[in-house]
């Protein structure tokens, strides 16, 4: 039988599916089917190369073997790959949920990334030692665990920052016709347009998620596993299970 909606979690760069356990978890005791694929470049297709219409095929791929409707969830790369998706998919979407990407990737700012991404590529273990020790710090030994599960992929940088880079997701959200979820951590660095990013919303509303930074899913993932029930809840009553994981 058909589920009522699938939830489809996008992961971000570098990163890989097993980003998402406690999500996942969170959504199998709540009833709600999930799917969270390897993006190119990523996880079990680290030996791919990242292109933008690779990623948009691996979110279309899940979201067609899902055969409903689907609530899509991202975060970073993941989140502006969710908008872009949603906005030009003819899958059945009845919910966004787009976190960590409330910046527009464009200009100094980009190009900056892209320059201190291109630096530390080039020291003498690709910045595999740097990575790990600024994610020691930034992360819960849970969450540094999630990730290091289905490994991170320092050498798809440049080829995601510049394929984000031709984005629009301001155009992308007037575009999509289903409710809208911007979720940001309350230090995230990418959050600088949050409102124009709502303004452009058939159907949006902001989540600040307090005392979390950037990667808000693993630092705060009960509190990001509530937004997302609520919104599948809400674009499909009935559909969650009253008991709820963190």
């Amino acid at each position: 039988m058909t589920a009522a909606v699938t939830v489809l979690l996008v992961h971000g760069i570098r990163a890989s599916r097993t980003m998402w356990r406690p999500q996942l978890a969170a959504l199998e005791e709540a009833g709600v089917a999930a799917l969270a694929p390897d993006l190119p470049g990523h996880g079990e297709r680290a030996g791919e190369t990242f292109t933008l219409d690779g990623a948009r095929a691996a979110v279309e791929e899940a979201a067609r073997s899902a055969g409903g409707a689907v609530v899509v969830v991202g975060l970073s790369l993941g989140g502006y790959l969710t908008l872009h998706w949603a906005a030009r998919t003819e899958q059945r979407v009845v919910g966004v949920l787009a976190a960590g990407c409330s910046t527009r990737p464009r200009g100094p700012g980009l190009a900056a990334y892209r320059r201190v991404a291109a630096l530390i590529a080039r020291l003498p273990d690709g910045g595999r030692r740097l990575n790990d020790t600024l994610a020691r710090v930034a992360l819960p030994p849970a969450a540094l665990a999630d990730l290091h599960e289905g490994g991170m992929e320092l050498g798809v940088m440049d080829a995601a920052l510049a394929a984000v880079g031709g984005l629009d997701p301001i155009a992308d959200l007037r575009a999509i016709d289903a409710p809208v979820r911007l979720v940001n951590g309350r230090w995230d660095h990418f959050r600088t347009e949050e409102r124009r990013f709502l303004a452009a919303c058939r159907d949006g509303r902001l989540d600040i998620v307090p005392g979390a930074t950037h990667l808000v899913s693993l630092v705060r993932p009960a509190e990001f596993n509530r937004i997302v029930l609520d919104l599948v809840e809400e674009v499909a009553p009935g559909s969650v299970r009253t008991a709820r994981s963190a």
